[in-house]
């Protein structure tokens, strides 16, 4: 009974360090929604040919599309309502706790710091949850009646980046996207009934930064001197490294008349907010009023089986390979397209179809749920040339995007082993606003 105790108040400490916050999700908000409104309004469909400063997240590449510089800001919000039909529930609304963005972006040519003028884009990028309130939304849990994998608050979200051109019709880039590696050590003497003293702790957090690689081709620079077929054209290609935020959490408990001296210790290490190694290929094509764009992605969440081998919350190495969960390479289509109405307004559209990538629908202790989704966005942007306060453009941007997630059956174990045939389903709606400022 005494050791039950012990366990009760390790757990309360080191749960109160690692689990600051509730309902975070395994995505991120640049692949979950989109960054600024042009990327919600085409389902990310012409993110790798925006000209904005989310190029620096998609396609660093691109930031050189554009000379000016920029400034923008921006707010997101996401209504998230996650549903389960069981039949010993009395609701099916699981989670519908919204994410709530705040984003900021700064990109620039500093070409005039080299001799020769060579153009040398940067650009940054960040995203802080609930609207500037809360920079890390983290928690990791099993669970007896199931969770949704991707879906919650999003961490906080950093990425800068540089671009150039190092060739006609040739442009590359490169950015890094920060994410952290907290850990905490505690030390501490308490009672059974939980009362401390005597406490010491020491956490840290240390930065990774995962690179983000992009080129885009323009053929008609770099083959043809005058008109030809290629006109137009423009091919991309990225390349993302896999990232994760993680915790790890010593713990070293003296508990008066039952513990003695050096005491129980507890140790815990959890990933959460997994970004998959990711690759990226795009066409798109201008004419004179309009653009479209197709890409595929191939998103590589295998990966996660050996991430969540290592983790002591989810307990996969303990079980039996055959137990264990397993996720799958998935490949996502985006399509986008943007048209001009007149000098001023301009309308956007997209569409994607996104792939589960869990493949286990029987997931014990963990009971994580996804499924497909199917994803539409519409946009509309003002761009004013002149105003009476401005020297160089302002653009506004207003974005809406809807995401029906397809249902799919899942088998629940709770502790017990009691299963529960359970189906998964949902819908999010997201809307969005920013405003750019050139210069």
């Amino acid at each position: 009974m005494a050791r039950s105790a012990v366990w009760l108040i390790c757990t309360t400490v080191v749960c109160g360090l690692a689990l600051p916050s509730a309902q975070a999700g395994m995505g991120n908000l640049g692949t979950s929604y989109g960054l600024m409104p042009q990327d919600i309004a085409t389902a990310q469909g012409l993110s790798m040919f925006t000209e904005e400063v989310s190029a620096t997240y998609y396609n660093p590449s691109y930031i050189t599309a554009d000379e000016r510089g920029e400034l923008t800001a921006g707010i997101l919000h996401a209504e998230q309502e996650l549903r389960t039909t069981r039949s010993d529930a009395r609701g099916n609304v699981l989670a519908n706790a919204p994410t709530q963005h705040v984003l900021l972006g700064f990109k620039s040519n500093l070409a005039s710091l080299t001799r020769d003028r060579h153009p040398l884009h940067v650009g940054i990028i960040l995203g802080l949850e609930k609207y500037g309130k809360e920079m890390m939304a983290f928690r990791s849990e099993t669970s007896d009646t199931g969770q949704y994998l991707q879906f919650g608050k999003q961490p906080m979200f950093l990425n800068a980046g540089v671009g150039t051109h190092v060739a006609k019709g040739i442009s590359v880039g490169a950015s890094f996207r920060l994410t952290l590696k907290a850990s905490a050590e505690l030390e501490t003497q308490t009672t059974l009934t939980g009362d401390m003293r005597q406490e010491r702790l020491n956490v840290n957090a240390q930065p990774s930064l995962k690179a983000i690689l992009g080129t885009t081709i323009k053929p008609a620079e770099l083959f043809c001197d005058g008109d030809c077929f290629w006109d137009g054209w423009e091919l991309a290609l990225v390349y993302r490294t896999k990232s994760s935020s993680s915790t790890s959490v010593e713990a070293n408990v003296v508990v008066n008349n039952t513990v003695p001296d050096p005491g129980l210790s507890v140790a815990v290490t959890t990933i959460e907010a997994f970004q998959p190694e990711t690759y990226s290929a795009g066409l798109q094509y201008s004419g004179e009023r309009w653009r479209a764009a197709v890409s595929i992605e191939q998103q590589r969440w295998s990966e996660l089986v050996d991430e969540f081998a290592g983790d002591t919350i989810k307990d996969q190495a303990e079980l039996s390979p055959s137990e264990r969960i397993q996720f799958d390479d998935v490949l996502i289509p985006r399509v986008g397209a943007e048209y001009q109405l007149n000098g001023t307004y301009l309308v956007s559209a997209g569409l994607a179809y996104e792939t589960s990538p869990l493949r286990t629908e029987r997931n014990p202790g963990l009971n994580y749920y996804d499924t497909d989704r199917a994803v539409i966005g519409l946009g509309f942007a003002a761009v004013y040339d002149r105003t009476h306060v401005f020297s160089y453009p302002v653009r506004l941007d207003f974005a809406y995007q809807y995401q029906q997630l397809i249902d799919r059956d899942f088998l629940i174990v709770d502790g017990s082993g009691n299963e529960t045939s359970v189906t998964a389903d949902g819908n999010i709606h997201v809307v969005s606003t920013s405003i750019t400022l050139k210069f």
